[in-house]
């Protein structure tokens, strides 16, 4: 099979206008989600939580196959699983040393439990895959703007505890010493970190959650050090992976989840290169400065 017959047999663009008007709400909800996205990713990266995500997004996936299994709201099932997990994590991995042991045992848990609801659930395939590797849903007004306010009142408690949470994920020892409520903080956060996986799952599936709540934040990291720069680059590259995976997966048959991952990756890719880039450059320019000049004749 030549590279034309693979085209023609994946994407099929005929009636892309006619679909692209279809999916306005799904196009807004993923650059609302990339946007959470970016803003969490940054402080997931800044406190080593890239496992508690992979984690969290687990019972998230548990929570919202059982909702699906009993008829209930999907997104509800798949916030009660993801804030149970972001407690238990806060509760548990504050006080423990082996976090990354609590995080392996939750994991495999809420896995099996979400299969296991799926194995028990007698409707629709695409449902249950959906859960997993995330699909184009027909998002209408009504869920879009329950998204959005979810998604605002997440980003206006980050921005309020914004600056004792950067300090606290930065050096806690100090923070704690300074009067900072560490503790209070990380508890909080995991539950914001929570909504956002629990958000996400929807769009790029609990599988693949990942690549929106972690490679953005972590391919700004490869290019600037600038605390800033670094938000607005994570953001940026959060929405273009989204948006950009929607847009594609609309006129293909291949599930959404594939082209976000893959859009987030060679993003991490191009900034990972420009980042060695600037560092061989740089240290190239140190020892040049500190060569000894050629005696003058």
């Amino acid at each position: 099979m030549d590279l034309g017959s693979i085209w023609s047999t994946i994407f099929n663009f005929d009636n892309y206008g006619e679909l692209l008007q279809l999916v306005q709400n799904s196009i807004w909800a993923g650059a609302v989600l990339g946007l959470l996205g970016g803003l969490v990713g940054t402080f997931v990266m800044k406190r080593d939580l890239a496992f508690a995500v992979h984690g969290i997004s687990e019972l998230s996936f548990a929570g919202a196959a059982f909702a699906l299994l009993i008829g209930a709201d999907i997104i509800f099932g798949s916030l009660i699983g993801s804030v149970a997990a972001a407690l238990l994590l806060g509760l548990m991995g504050v006080r423990a040393r082996d976090k990354n042991s609590i995080i392996g045992v939750i994991m495999p848990f809420g896995l099996g439990l979400g299969i296991l609801f799926l194995a028990l659930y007698e409707g629709r395939a695409a449902n249950k895959f959906g859960l997993l590797t995330g699909q184009i849903v027909s998002v209408d007004t009504v869920q879009l703007q329950a998204l959005a306010g979810t998604a605002v009142v997440v980003m206006v408690a980050l921005a309020a505890m914004w600056r004792p949470l950067t300090f606290a994920s930065v050096d806690p020892e100090l923070a704690e010493a300074r009067g900072v409520p560490v503790r209070g903080l990380a508890i909080a956060f995991m539950v914001l970190l929570g909504i956002s996986v629990a958000l996400s799952i929807q769009i790029v599936g609990a599988l693949l959650v990942l690549a929106l709540l972690i490679t953005p934040a972590a391919a700004a990291l490869r290019v600037t050090s600038s605390p800033r720069l670094v938000v607005l680059l994570s953001v940026a590259f959060a929405v273009t992976a989204t948006v950009g995976g929607i847009l594609l997966a609309l006129g293909s048959r291949i599930p959404i989840s594939p082209y976000v991952t893959t859009l987030s990756f060679l993003i991490y890719v191009a900034c990972r290169v420009i980042g060695t880039v600037r560092a061989k450059r740089g240290m190239s320019g140190r020892v040049a400065a500190r060569l000894p000049e050629p005696a003058s004749a």
